[in-house]
């Protein structure tokens, strides 16, 4: 057990070091890169199907100050997390091959390797058995995603690293470890305890502090006001956007958030707590704003990273409610969302690779030309609107079932109305490509006709289809999520 429980860490890092070896090989490269995918999706099930929830194993890595310990510990929630960035990863590293290789996109040995690094991190955060070890991987993550976000080396991409760790790491410090250190103080210890570790005789007025420092700090979430590095951050190649902003990095905050709801402070010290109420209707602000500004734009990853940003703001919603559907529906909306949306980046990059085209005025009439990817665009978007029979069904109905559960009537229109309006954004791509008559731009009304128009490679295809497929799937089979994640309640 040991062993499995470091498996998910040990692999990509691994990987990411052997990578080097083989830089001026490139076929070599990237088999190498999908069989520590492979291998990292069967440690990670393996460990699944071989824990014991009485005793879950856990192992010591250190223990810097007694009582702090630096430690491994799976969870129910850590665990979904773990499978479904251990499921994704060759997925995407599928994916990445087709698209670096049609892009010819420079030094791709380094993008891979910080790739794998990046994942063999964001394993350490979901395995993680204490909030210190947690947020030591939660920095990791910011510096190892860096070099993928400034990848191109333009001056764009160089101002919007400066935004990524200036927002991320600035609130993590000033924020974030503030809270840490007094829960430390108060706890005497930062394991993990279902419920929470905060003495009974904790004031109100000190958890509503804590809870404000924890949400804010975990910038990663995307809660505005500090929001603005994830639209910035899509200057990246459409892979590191697919996987790393939209499942790694970006539900790296939101599972923070639900942990330290869970096992911090507790859910049930957070539902009575005024700075949650005030915390869920941020997030109902969040949720709808982001879903207004998505409509506005014409860019198809600017609208996709706004529409992300309304998304996790559904978890945090989720997190602040805190009652047990909310919880579930966050949970679920963690890998729901990953599914549905990391296929609409993947029919992004496909839409580019085909057609070099990147805004929405611009897609009139190509899904004749290319109909597979805006087809499985189309099937993507209704999981991620919520509609069945898609994954993200089941997660939206948990979450207006916690917003009724909680009385907030407000919160349940603006899930609503959320929903509608990513309705209107997302499924306006795939309607222009099959609907409209006629191919044309916004700066040219009538351009040569694109005879020669064919679908991405197959590699592409193939990843974006996979993707596609598991939001059915999750939809029609969800009693694996349900058990699991029922063994969040106390």
């Amino acid at each position: 057990m040991n062993f499995l429980l470091l498996a998910p860490l040990l692999i990509p890092l691994l990987t990411a070091v052997t990578l080097p070896l083989f830089r001026h090989q490139p076929n070599i490269r990237e088999a190498f890169t999908l069989f520590g995918g492979v291998l990292l999706f069967i440690a990670t099930l393996l460990l699944y199907q071989s824990i014991d929830w009485q005793s879950p194993p856990e192992q010591l890595i250190a223990e810097p100050i007694q009582g702090l310990s630096i430690s491994l510990q799976p969870d129910p929630l850590g665990i979904m997390f773990s499978l479904l960035v251990g499921f994704l990863w060759p997925i995407t590293s599928l994916y990445a091959i087709g698209y670096m290789r049609g892009h010819n996109e420079e030094n791709q040995t380094r993008f891979y390797i910080f790739f794998a690094l990046s994942i063999a991190i964001t394993q350490g955060i979901a395995l993680s058995g204490s909030l210190l070890t947690l947020f030591l991987f939660y920095e990791l993550l910011t510096l190892a995603t860096y070099p993928l976000v400034t990848h191109s080396g333009t001056a764009e991409a160089k101002r919007a690293g400066r935004l990524y760790l200036g927002i991320l790491m600035g609130t993590s410090i000033l924020f974030m470890l503030p809270a840490i250190i007094w829960s430390a103080n108060l706890a005497g210890h930062l394991n993990f305890i279902l419920g929470g570790i905060l003495p009974e005789e904790t004031s109100s007025t000190t958890l509503n502090i804590l809870l404000l420092l924890f949400v804010f700090g975990c910038a990663k979430t995307a809660l505005m006001p500090f929001h603005r590095w994830l639209p910035g951050a899509m200057v990246a190649p459409v892979p590191v956007s697919a996987l790393l902003h939209a499942v790694a990095v970006v539900k790296a905050g939101v599972f923070t958030l639900l942990k330290i709801v869970l096992y911090i402070i507790g859910a049930d010290q957070v539902s009575q707590l005024f700075s949650a109420e005030l915390l869920a209707y941020l997030a109902g602000f969040t949720l709808v704003a982001a879903s207004i500004i998505a409509l506005r734009k014409d860019n198809i990853k600017a609208r996709l990273a706004y529409s992300t940003i309304g998304q996790l703001s559904y978890i945090v919603l989720a997190a602040m409610l805190a009652n047990s559907a909310s919880l579930i529906g966050g949970s679920m909306h963690i890998a729901s969302h990953a599914f549905g949306k990391i296929t609409l980046f993947f029919c992004a990059g496909a839409i580019l690779l085909a057609t070099h085209k990147t805004k929405v005025s611009e897609l009139n009439g190509i899904g004749r030309r290319i109909p597979i990817t805006m087809g499985m665009f189309a099937l993507a978007a209704l999981s991620t609107i919520g509609l069945p029979p898609f994954a993200g069904m089941w997660s939206k109905w948990w979450l207006i079932q916690g917003t009724v559960d909680s009385g907030m009537i407000v919160l349940t229109a603006a899930l609503l109305i959320s929903s509608l309006l990513n309705l209107v954004y997302l499924l306006e791509l795939p309607v222009r490509a099959f609907f409209y008559s006629r191919v044309y731009s916004s700066e040219s009304p009538t351009p040569p006709q694109i005879t020669h128009m064919t679908e991405a490679p197959t590699l592409n295809l193939v990843a974006l289809s996979i993707t596609t497929f598991i939001c059915l799937l999750l939809f029609l089979f969800p009693e694996s999520w349900f058990e699991l994640l029922g063994r969040l309640s106390p």
